[in-house]
């Protein structure tokens, strides 16, 4: 999970590891092969509706539970224990430090970078430069996997809300 070669990613936790991009998953049933490999952003098939905000972009609600559980561990875990973050990193934190780290990379979906852009407004610059539109931060209902893009409908202040809690 924390190795940026599969699921840690820039701005949180994929939903499925990078490594199926160029290695999918496969198997035969009845004769046909399924396969699941990774796809950063829009899915190339129908499969969950035609999106794939199940599988690979950053989901909120996933990685918001990732955080919570990780500092549930942190509990009984205390600082003693230490995790290389990341992974082939020679960098050891305890798991509350990670939980924070992740939570950090999940809020630069929303952070201006040093260019003053967001991205959740991938690279548009009438939302990251516009007076008028540059502070209307839009919560969408999932992100892009390798660069934070936000994807799906740009209403969902639900789940993507969660961010406030982070």
């Amino acid at each position: 999970m924390l190795d940026t070669t599969e699921f840690l990613s820039d701005f949180g936790i994929r939903s499925v590891s990078k490594i199926y991009e160029e290695h999918p998953y496969s198997y035969w049933l009845n004769g046909s092969d399924y396969s699941v490999k990774y796809i950063p952003a829009e899915s190339d098939t129908g499969m969950f509706g035609g999106n794939s905000n199940w599988r690979g972009p950053i989901w909120m609600p996933l990685n918001y539970l990732l955080v919570e559980s990780i500092k549930h561990f942190h509990e009984y875990y205390t600082d003693d224990f230490r995790v290389e973050y990341p992974t082939g990193s020679n960098d050891y934190f305890s798991l509350n430090e990670i939980a924070d780290l992740l939570s950090k990379r999940m809020k630069n979906l929303f952070l201006k970078n040093d260019k003053g852009e967001r991205a959740a407004f991938g690279g548009y610059p009438k939302l990251n430069h516009d007076e008028h539109f540059k502070d209307y931060i839009l919560f969408y209902e999932y992100f892009n996997g390798d660069n934070g893009k936000g994807l799906g409908a740009s209403h969902q202040t639900g789940w993507t809300a969660l961010i406030a809690l982070l």
